[in-house]
């Protein structure tokens, strides 16, 4: 069974390194062009601003990766459709990843297998 795996230190880690001026703009604004368009049409907004240009607010996009999807996994639309991968037989692995669609940033946010998923939804929301 895998739990959830945080990685807000690393991302932490990346944006002091970049104002520290240890990486460039282009070392941490890479987003492919299909992270781009999936960011475009199915990230869920939030309300953090981007840690590199400050100029957009960050988009979460989710992504299923196991038995019976694409091996280039799979684009989450919404809690529902994560819902109803997680109650698939198998254990899948989900990635959350955080997109500014106006400079390319993009971090991996959090990574969680089917059974953490099931028992998240189980859970009162805080």
């Amino acid at each position: 069974m895998l739990g959830q795996v945080e990685y807000r230190l690393a991302r932490d880690a990346a944006v002091r390194a970049f104002h520290r001026g240890r990486l460039s703009r282009l070392d941490v604004c890479d987003a492919q062009p299909e992270l781009l368009r999936v960011a475009r049409n199915l990230g869920r907004p939030s309300s953090a601003d981007c840690p590199i240009c400050g100029a957009a607010k960050l988009v979460h996009v989710s992504f299923a990766f196991g038995p019976g999807l694409p091996a280039s996994g799979r684009a989450i639309s919404g809690p529902s459709e994560l819902a109803a991968l997680a109650a698939r037989r198998g254990e899948l692995v989900f990635y959350v990843v955080e997109v500014c669609v106006a400079c390319s940033w993009n971090h991996l946010v959090r990574m969680f297998g089917s059974s953490a998923a099931r028992r998240r939804d189980r859970l009162p929301r805080r």
